[in-house]
C-alpha cells in the first residue's frame, strides 16, 4: 500500500509490519504450512481482545492444518487471489471480497489452500481466549494449554 505521509498510530500501513514465516506445528504437520507468510497487525496496534493478521499463501501453501476452535470465533476475507476453503461440507473457491466465518465450538474443521500459480492474500480475525482448545480432525494432533503454555499433543494427550 502506497502512502504519501508517515502514518501515526493508531493508523499503520500493514506492509510495514514484519512478516512471520512458518508455523509452530510439530513435525510432520509443518509440511504445506511452513511457507505461510503472516503479518500480525493486531499486535503492532496493541490490540488485546482479538487478533488481526494478513496472510500470504504462495502457490501450494495452506493456511493451517484443518482445525476448529473451542472458544474463539474466526473470520477470513480474501483480499487478493483465489483460495479453496475446505470444511466438513467439502470445498469451495473464494475470491477477492469473499468472506467466511467459523463460530467457536462449531466442530467444523476448516482451512484455506492456494491451488493456483499466483499468490493469495487474506485478512484473518480471531479471538484471544486463554481457554481456547484447538482440534485437528484429519490428523493426530490437538492443541491444549498446559501450565499457561499452548502445546501440541497427540489426540491421546501424549506430548510431541
Amino acid at each position: 500500500m502506497a502512502t504519501h505521509a508517515k502514518l501515526i498510530t493508531p493508523a499503520l500501513d500493514p506492509e510495514t509490519v514484519a512478516v512471520r514465516v512458518g508455523t509452530t506445528y510439530p513435525e510432520p504437520f509443518k509440511l504445506g504450512v511452513e511457507a505461510r507468510q503472516k503479518r500480525v497487525i493486531g499486535d503492532a496496534l496493541g490490540l488485546s481482545q482479538f487478533g488481526v493478521n494478513t496472510v500470504r499463501l504462495t502457490a501450494g501453501v495452506m493456511s493451517s492444518q484443518r482445525h476448529w476452535h473451542s472458544h474463539e470465533d474466526e473470520f477470513v476475507m480474501v483480499l487478493e487471489g483465489e483460495l479453496v476453503l475446505v470444511t466438513d461440507a467439502g470445498e469451495q473457491v473464494l475470491g477477492p471480497g469473499m468472506a467466511a466465518g467459523f463460530p467457536a465450538g462449531s466442530g467444523d474443521g476448516h482451512h484455506l489452500i492456494n491451488r493456483t500459480d499466483s499468490d493469495a492474500v487474506y485478512l484473518e480475525v480471531g479471538g484471544r481466549d486463554g481457554q481456547d482448545d484447538v482440534d485437528y480432525p484429519d490428523i493426530d494432533m490437538i492443541r491444549r494449554t498446559r501450565g499457561g503454555t499452548k502445546v501440541f499433543l497427540h489426540k491421546d494427550e501424549t506430548p510431541y
